[in-house]
């Protein structure tokens, strides 16, 4: 395979001296405070008692695994992965508290301060932090990760020992931001807001905390009070976000404490119902709405899991939109912050699914549902009661750390029966965390009669709209390939559900799904069409983009009719 690299990550590559990633993390949690600690750290490799790598370096948020790393290496499966760097606190730098964040570290992950274990997490895609307890402007940091895709109780998504087809290459070690802060005694540790169309709620989750919220409108500054950790925000002027005026409200928060923070959000809320006909439908904002898009995985032909820069979110969101959808399936991974930060700002609804763990069954997960087989009772599969509370207990912390970002209206659950265990309860957990989003769970097959959708998959043959009494989500389908030359990881092997031979055999395919298929199921009561996919991942070459994200595969006619026939209200 050849190395491929996207226009920022070339940029990166060539400048060993540009600090990556170096802007703040969290933008609904934002202090002045930040220091980035992205950028070259020391780096070894051990196994048990042996020693595979030392005297190397690694250029973080990258994992190991990828170009821009500057290892390029996967390590055996459990080997622990050792961070070092020295830290130089900047003057006036410290106050009471010192804050690490690490935004994702792939999957086990303990910190030393100095030689000193300062605390340990488990999640391979959830945020972590921890205080250390140091005293000096200058320590040493220590960030040991072991990652063993051999244990199919961590969540792992389309990660594989041995890559292929739709299974793509693991990712492990640090694998986002890494970063301090630092803060007052009483400080606020989490904040969450609840979005509905006229009014948001803000917590802390402290009843302690009192203070003032002053948000910013056109119409001037208004000011709402913070007790017991609690506030309801209900601005004058009502605008509601929506993906063609994204319009957000910024507010900073100040504690009586002394902590300051800024942050944002938006008025929308999003519900099912029947139209004026009798049909099931999505309503955003009281109106119903076709959310037409893309799935979206999150891979780089660089960076792997991880971006070269942020930019490049905002970039793919920005040709997405020119190209006429308005929505993202965020497919099976959680991406940081700074992504669901773009997609709020700039006006793209997400789909989040969920990140699968267990034992994954071609035979019963793929074969089955593709020839008639679609339904099978979960409550009798993925019976391990480690592995169900382990994801049990991954989900919610996606749920807590995500929730908050008013562009994500969407859950998926379970994906195509991977790991899918007792669906009917799982979807009332996720009902009580999120009352006012849309829960899908089951995508694909295997439907137990919970969710809030129909939620079906249809490659290859097709699709026949087929009325429900629940919102219709074709949730995945398409997945035409389209090699482009010298924009291919892996030139000898393809994978992808039928094949167009150039961009424009690719465009006419396209056109004539969305005209004979989709659009007249959207009058029949379709609801939501999620393409496969965004870009190439390795070697499935179904993407619209190139695996760089280089190369749009569609010409500019074809961009004229999606924008002229979609992303429009039903």
């Amino acid at each position: 395979m050849q190395e491929l690299f996207t226009e920022e990550g070339y940029k990166l590559y060539n400048d060993p001296e540009r600090i990556p990633w170096d802007v703040h993390p969290r933008p609904l949690m934002e202090r002045d405070s930040f220091l980035n600690l992205c950028g070259w750290w020391d780096f070894s490799v051990k196994e048990g008692d042996s020693v595979i790598l030392e005297n190397s370096s690694v250029r973080v948020p990258f994992p190991p695994e990828s170009v821009l790393s500057g290892i390029n290496t996967h390590f055996p499966e459990g080997a622990a992965l050792i961070y070092k760097r020295e830290v130089e606190l900047p003057p006036g730098f410290r106050k009471e508290r010192l804050i690490l964040h690490v935004d994702a570290a792939d999957q086990h992950a303990r910190v030393f301060a100095d030689g000193k274990l300062c605390g340990s997490h488990d999640g391979g895609y959830e945020h972590f932090s921890m205080e250390l307890p140091v005293d000096k402007d200058s320590f040493s940091l220590v960030i040991e990760t072991t990652d063993d895709l051999r244990d199919q109780d961590e969540p792992y998504g389309k990660q594989r020992i041995k890559r292929g087809g739709m299974w793509y290459t693991p990712f492990s070690g640090i694998w986002q931001s890494v970063w301090l802060e630092s803060v007052p005694d009483e400080y606020v540790k989490k904040l969450v807001i609840n979005s509905g169309r006229e009014e948001v709620s803000v917590s802390t989750q402290d009843e302690s905390h009192e203070g003032l919220i002053r948000v910013f409108t056109p119409e001037g500054e208004e000011s709402f009070e913070l007790k017991g950790g609690e506030a309801v925000i209900k601005p004058r002027c009502i605008r509601n976000w929506c993906p063609e005026d994204p319009y957000l409200y910024h507010f900073e928060l100040e504690l009586k404490g002394g902590d300051h923070l800024r942050s944002y959000f938006a008025l929308r809320d999003i519900r099912t119902g029947t139209d004026e006909d009798g049909v099931p439908r999505l309503f955003l904002n009281g109106k119903p709405c076709f959310f037409n898009g893309l799935l979206d995985q999150g891979y780089f032909s660089d960076g792997l899991s991880t971006p070269a820069d942020p930019s490049l979110y905002e970039s793919d969101i920005m040709k997405v939109k020119e190209l006429g959808f308005n929505t993202l399936r965020k497919h099976v991974k959680v991406e940081p912050d700074l992504y669901y930060a773009a997609c709020d700002r700039l006006g793209i609804v997400v789909f989040q699914d969920m990140i699968n763990n267990g034992h994954y069954s071609f035979f019963h997960d793929t074969a089955l549902p593709n020839i008639g087989f679609p339904n099978r009772d979960d409550t009798k599969i993925h019976v391990d009661d480690r592995t169900r509370s382990i994801f049990i207990s991954r989900a919610k912390s996606a749920v807590k750390q995500l929730n908050s970002f008013p562009c994500i209206l969407y859950w998926t659950i379970f994906n195509e029966g991977w790991g899918q265990f007792d669906s009917v309860n799982m979807c009332r957990i996720f009902k009580e965390m999120l009352p006012d989003s849309i829960v899908d769970a089951a995508s694909g097959w295997h439907d137990m009669g919970a969710g809030d959708v129909k939620s079906i998959h249809k490659y290859n043959d097709r699709y026949v709209f087929k009325a429900s009494d629940k919102p219709v989500i074709l949730s995945e389908f398409g997945g035409y390939t389209c090699r482009i030359g010298g924009h291919l990881l892996n030139e000898d092997k393809s994978y992808g559900y039928g094949a167009a031979e150039n961009p424009a055999e690719l465009a006419e395919r396209l056109e004539k799904l969305y005209r004979e298929e989709i659009f007249p199921a959207v009058e029949k009561g379709l609801c939501a069409a999620i393409y496969t996919q965004l870009s190439d991942v390795e070697d499935e070459i179904n993407g619209i983009f190139t695996y760089d994200h280089r190369v749009c595969k569609l010409p500019h006619d074809f961009r004229g009719f999606m924008a002229d026939s979609a992303g429009q209200e039903t």
